[in-house]
Protein backbone atom coordinates (compact mmCIF):
# COMPACT_ATOMS: atom_id res chain seq x y z
CA UNK A 1 0.00 0.00 0.00
CA UNK A 2 1.51 3.24 -0.53
CA UNK A 3 0.56 6.96 0.59
CA UNK A 4 -0.09 8.38 4.40
CA UNK A 5 -1.48 4.97 6.70
CA UNK A 6 -2.41 7.76 8.93
CA UNK A 7 -3.44 11.77 9.56
CA UNK A 8 -3.86 13.75 12.64
CA UNK A 9 -7.65 14.89 13.35
CA UNK A 10 -8.58 16.88 16.21
CA UNK A 11 -5.31 15.73 18.06
CA UNK A 12 -6.02 11.93 17.04
CA UNK A 13 -4.45 9.76 14.46
CA UNK A 14 -7.34 8.44 12.00
CA UNK A 15 -6.89 6.50 9.15
CA UNK A 16 -5.99 8.09 5.72
CA UNK A 17 -9.53 8.46 3.41
CA UNK A 18 -10.30 5.61 1.69
CA UNK A 19 -12.89 2.71 1.22
CA UNK A 20 -12.28 -0.44 4.38
CA UNK A 21 -13.29 -3.85 4.52
CA UNK A 22 -13.92 -5.61 7.41
CA UNK A 23 -11.34 -8.00 8.15
CA UNK A 24 -12.82 -11.46 8.99
CA UNK A 25 -9.92 -12.86 10.86
CA UNK A 26 -10.30 -10.26 13.36
CA UNK A 27 -13.77 -9.50 13.69
CA UNK A 28 -17.21 -9.97 16.29
CA UNK A 29 -20.46 -9.02 15.52
CA UNK A 30 -21.75 -10.25 18.89
CA UNK A 31 -25.18 -9.69 21.26
CA UNK A 32 -25.90 -10.62 25.01
CA UNK A 33 -29.78 -11.17 26.02
CA UNK A 34 -30.67 -12.50 29.68
CA UNK A 35 -32.61 -15.64 30.21
CA UNK A 36 -34.81 -16.17 32.92
CA UNK A 37 -34.10 -12.83 33.95
CA UNK A 38 -31.09 -13.43 35.72
CA UNK A 39 -28.07 -14.99 33.42
CA UNK A 40 -25.93 -13.17 30.07
CA UNK A 41 -26.16 -15.46 27.14
CA UNK A 42 -23.76 -14.35 24.50
CA UNK A 43 -23.86 -14.89 21.20
CA UNK A 44 -22.60 -14.23 17.36
CA UNK A 45 -22.88 -14.12 13.51
CA UNK A 46 -20.02 -15.94 12.54
CA UNK A 47 -20.23 -15.02 8.55
CA UNK A 48 -20.38 -11.19 8.46
CA UNK A 49 -19.20 -8.32 6.03
CA UNK A 50 -18.85 -4.55 6.16
CA UNK A 51 -17.62 -1.65 4.01
CA UNK A 52 -16.38 1.59 5.84
CA UNK A 53 -15.85 4.43 3.70
CA UNK A 54 -13.47 6.73 5.21
CA UNK A 55 -14.05 10.63 4.12
CA UNK A 56 -11.75 13.69 3.82
CA UNK A 57 -13.72 14.79 6.62
CA UNK A 58 -14.06 11.92 8.74
CA UNK A 59 -17.57 12.76 10.27
CA UNK A 60 -18.71 12.29 6.60
CA UNK A 61 -17.58 8.96 6.78
CA UNK A 62 -20.29 6.25 6.15
CA UNK A 63 -20.59 2.47 6.88
CA UNK A 64 -22.95 -0.46 5.51
CA UNK A 65 -22.79 -3.89 7.09
CA UNK A 66 -24.67 -7.67 6.38
CA UNK A 67 -24.81 -10.62 9.08
CA UNK A 68 -26.22 -13.80 7.85
CA UNK A 69 -28.66 -15.08 10.12
CA UNK A 70 -27.65 -18.57 9.70
CA UNK A 71 -24.44 -18.32 10.82
CA UNK A 72 -25.86 -17.56 14.27
CA UNK A 73 -24.47 -19.44 17.43
CA UNK A 74 -24.79 -19.09 21.28
CA UNK A 75 -22.39 -22.79 21.50
CA UNK A 76 -26.25 -24.46 22.06
CA UNK A 77 -27.13 -26.46 19.09
CA UNK A 78 -30.75 -26.80 20.29
CA UNK A 79 -31.25 -22.89 21.25
CA UNK A 80 -29.26 -22.13 18.07
CA UNK A 81 -31.79 -23.87 16.03
CA UNK A 82 -35.00 -22.63 17.81
CA UNK A 83 -33.26 -19.00 17.38
CA UNK A 84 -32.73 -19.71 13.66
CA UNK A 85 -36.36 -20.78 13.64
CA UNK A 86 -39.67 -18.47 12.44
CA UNK A 87 -40.24 -17.83 16.19
CA UNK A 88 -37.25 -15.77 15.93
CA UNK A 89 -35.11 -14.80 13.11
CA UNK A 90 -36.85 -17.37 10.73
CA UNK A 91 -33.44 -17.57 8.42
CA UNK A 92 -34.99 -19.40 5.69
CA UNK A 93 -37.35 -16.06 4.76
CA UNK A 94 -34.82 -13.75 5.95
CA UNK A 95 -31.24 -14.66 5.03
CA UNK A 96 -29.80 -11.33 6.49
CA UNK A 97 -29.29 -8.47 8.86
CA UNK A 98 -28.39 -5.36 7.52
CA UNK A 99 -27.39 -2.11 9.05
CA UNK A 100 -26.35 1.44 7.19
CA UNK A 101 -24.97 4.52 9.07
CA UNK A 102 -27.15 7.77 8.44
CA UNK A 103 -24.91 10.41 10.26
CA UNK A 104 -22.06 10.28 12.34
CA UNK A 105 -20.87 12.60 15.38
CA UNK A 106 -17.44 12.74 17.59
CA UNK A 107 -18.28 12.66 21.06
CA UNK A 108 -15.14 15.10 22.80
CA UNK A 109 -13.61 13.40 25.70
CA UNK A 110 -13.76 15.14 28.91
CA UNK A 111 -9.85 15.40 28.89
CA UNK A 112 -9.91 17.69 25.96
CA UNK A 113 -12.09 19.95 27.29
CA UNK A 114 -9.82 20.23 30.46
CA UNK A 115 -6.42 20.94 28.34
CA UNK A 116 -8.80 23.34 25.96
CA UNK A 117 -9.63 25.73 29.40
CA UNK A 118 -5.81 25.30 30.62
CA UNK A 119 -4.78 26.68 27.41
CA UNK A 120 -6.46 29.48 27.87
CA UNK A 121 -5.73 30.09 31.51
CA UNK A 122 -2.14 30.49 30.69
CA UNK A 123 -2.59 32.42 27.22
CA UNK A 124 -4.59 35.59 28.31
CA UNK A 125 -4.32 38.60 26.11
CA UNK A 126 -1.48 40.31 26.32
CA UNK A 127 0.15 37.74 28.12
CA UNK A 128 1.44 35.11 25.45
CA UNK A 129 4.71 35.96 25.44
CA UNK A 130 4.94 35.04 28.97
CA UNK A 131 2.70 32.18 29.17
CA UNK A 132 3.53 29.78 32.12
CA UNK A 133 3.91 26.04 30.47
CA UNK A 134 1.36 24.58 29.80
CA UNK A 135 1.01 20.96 28.44
CA UNK A 136 0.57 20.23 24.90
CA UNK A 137 -2.89 18.09 24.39
CA UNK A 138 -1.14 14.74 22.74
CA UNK A 139 -2.11 13.15 20.01
CA UNK A 140 -4.25 10.11 20.56
CA UNK A 141 -4.85 7.19 18.98
CA UNK A 142 -7.95 6.49 20.50
CA UNK A 143 -11.76 8.09 20.12
CA UNK A 144 -15.22 7.84 20.89
CA UNK A 145 -18.21 8.38 18.25
CA UNK A 146 -21.64 8.09 17.93
CA UNK A 147 -22.76 6.86 14.63
CA UNK A 148 -26.36 6.96 14.17
CA UNK A 149 -27.92 4.32 11.12
CA UNK A 150 -30.65 1.77 10.76
CA UNK A 151 -31.00 -2.00 11.57
CA UNK A 152 -32.72 -4.44 9.35
CA UNK A 153 -33.87 -7.42 11.08
CA UNK A 154 -36.84 -9.67 9.48
CA UNK A 155 -37.57 -6.73 7.10
CA UNK A 156 -38.00 -4.27 9.70
CA UNK A 157 -36.12 -1.30 9.81
CA UNK A 158 -35.53 0.93 13.01
CA UNK A 159 -33.10 3.73 13.87
CA UNK A 160 -29.88 2.04 16.11
CA UNK A 161 -27.48 4.23 17.33
CA UNK A 162 -24.05 2.71 17.69
CA UNK A 163 -21.10 4.10 20.71
CA UNK A 164 -18.20 3.23 18.60
CA UNK A 165 -14.65 3.32 20.21
CA UNK A 166 -12.14 3.87 17.38
CA UNK A 167 -9.25 1.90 19.15
CA UNK A 168 -6.52 3.61 16.15
CA UNK A 169 -5.20 3.11 13.04
CA UNK A 170 -1.20 2.13 11.24
CA UNK A 171 0.71 -0.37 8.99
CA UNK A 172 0.56 -3.68 9.71
CA UNK A 173 3.87 -5.69 9.22
CA UNK A 174 2.22 -7.02 5.75
CA UNK A 175 1.51 -3.25 4.70
CA UNK A 176 -2.12 -3.16 5.19
CA UNK A 177 -3.39 0.15 6.30
CA UNK A 178 -5.95 -1.27 9.05
CA UNK A 179 -7.96 0.62 11.71
CA UNK A 180 -9.67 -0.88 15.00
CA UNK A 181 -12.95 -0.74 16.62
CA UNK A 182 -15.42 -1.24 18.88
CA UNK A 183 -19.06 -0.44 19.17
CA UNK A 184 -22.13 -1.21 21.09
CA UNK A 185 -26.00 -0.62 21.07
CA UNK A 186 -29.34 -1.60 22.97
CA UNK A 187 -32.10 -2.70 20.84
CA UNK A 188 -35.56 -4.57 21.86
CA UNK A 189 -36.36 -7.51 20.04
CA UNK A 190 -39.83 -6.66 20.28
CA UNK A 191 -39.70 -3.77 17.53
CA UNK A 192 -38.54 -6.20 14.94
CA UNK A 193 -41.14 -8.91 15.31
CA UNK A 194 -39.08 -11.32 17.64
CA UNK A 195 -42.24 -12.36 19.89
CA UNK A 196 -41.65 -15.34 20.98
CA UNK A 197 -41.33 -15.96 24.92
CA UNK A 198 -42.86 -17.53 27.83
CA UNK A 199 -43.94 -16.38 31.18
CA UNK A 200 -42.53 -17.33 34.32
CA UNK A 201 -44.35 -18.39 36.90
CA UNK A 202 -42.23 -16.64 39.36
CA UNK A 203 -42.88 -13.22 37.08
CA UNK A 204 -40.96 -11.58 34.15
CA UNK A 205 -40.08 -13.84 30.87
CA UNK A 206 -37.72 -16.78 29.60
CA UNK A 207 -36.01 -14.56 27.62
CA UNK A 208 -35.06 -10.95 28.03
CA UNK A 209 -36.69 -8.45 25.55
CA UNK A 210 -33.62 -6.22 25.71
CA UNK A 211 -30.86 -7.37 23.29
CA UNK A 212 -27.36 -5.77 24.11
CA UNK A 213 -25.23 -5.00 20.81
CA UNK A 214 -21.15 -6.11 20.99
CA UNK A 215 -19.36 -5.40 17.92
CA UNK A 216 -15.19 -5.69 17.36
CA UNK A 217 -12.96 -5.66 14.75
CA UNK A 218 -10.44 -4.34 12.67
CA UNK A 219 -10.71 -3.03 8.75
CA UNK A 220 -8.70 -3.05 6.23
CA UNK A 221 -8.06 -0.50 3.35
CA UNK A 222 -8.83 -1.29 0.03
CA UNK A 223 -6.77 -0.99 -3.15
Amino acid sequence: MSGTATRSWNGMTIPAAGTYKLDPAHKRIGFLARHMMVSPVRGEFGEATASIVVADDPVDSWVTASMWSASLTTGHADRDTHLRSADFLDVERYPTLEYRSTGIKWEQDRNDEIFFWARLRGNRLGRRAEAPNVPEQPSRTSGRFLLAGELTVKGITRAVDLRVEFGGARRDPYGQDIFGFSATAEIEREDYGLLWNVALESGGVLVGKTVLIEIAGEAIRQP
